[in-house]
């Protein structure tokens, strides 16, 4: 008696692998979208910051958080978060009051949005989400006078006034930031790599830049990282 066997034709199998791999096409076009999305959203924040700085600067001749006269020209401003005017964005008798009133002065002045720096932050001074912005994925940013950004081999520049983007962005992500809006080298140009964390662990720059070679991790990226784009 003969039995017929059972399968699939070689039609039916050419239909699978089609359908296995547009399903596979779709999912990996997904997330080079949803990382593109990640890019332009911190590319566009640090352009919109550095934008706002330079119209403060222009129409007040004074840095945002630096500005001495920001209580007496800048609505819903006190005196309280005056700047002490010496072209640095740093500190004002405690620990980084100027930063914290940089965001406080950009947002009363109509620069920028941001909800949490409406109010008037004194108490704590340091920068924390609920009186400075956040990055796309939490990290506390600055507008901030310091060095804490790379300036050679594992080393540290020179004091400036500069934006921080927060930690707890990914290496591979922010080599994309950089290459989109700089040189693509984490210790050279205006953004570079930094240790700066207003909260959480610091970044790395063992697993953030392979600074030696001027790049940024991407293979093997490092989720806690963080850069600064200088004025």
């Amino acid at each position: 008696m003969k039995r017929n066997q059972s399968g699939f034709t070689l039609v039916e199998i050419a239909i699978v692998l089609v359908i296995v791999g547009l399903l596979l096409g779709g999912i990996l076009k997904g997330q080079e979208l949803v990382q593109n999305a990640k890019v332009r959203n911190i590319a566009d924040q640090q352009n919109a910051i550095k934008a706002a700085y330079y119209a403060f600067q222009d129409r007040y001749r004074a840095l945002p958080g630096d500005y001495a006269a920001a209580g007496t020209n800048i609505p819903n401003v006190t005196v309280a978060t005056n700047g002490d005017g010496n072209a640095q964005i740093g500190v004002v008798g405690s620990p980084s009051d100027e930063p914290v009133f940089a965001w406080h002065h950009l947002t009363n002045a109509g620069f920028i949005s941001c909800s949490q720096c409406s109010a008037e932050s004194l108490t704590p001074n340091t920068a924390t989400s609920d009186n400075s912005p956040v990055n796309a994925n939490g990290g506390v940013m600055a507008i901030i006078f310091d060095g804490a950004y790379n300036n050679g081999a594992l080393g540290t520049g020179n004091n400036i006034n500069n934006v921080k983007s927060g930690n707890q962005l990914p290496s591979n992500i922010l080599a994309e930031v950089d290459r989109k809006i700089d040189d693509g080298n984490p210790r050279t140009g205006a953004l570079r790599f930094s240790t700066f964390t207003a909260s959480g662990a610091a970044p790395s720059p063992a697993t953030c830049a392979a600074l030696t070679t001027d790049v940024w991790m991407v293979q093997t990226p490092d989720a806690n990282c963080g850069a600064a784009n200088l004025f």
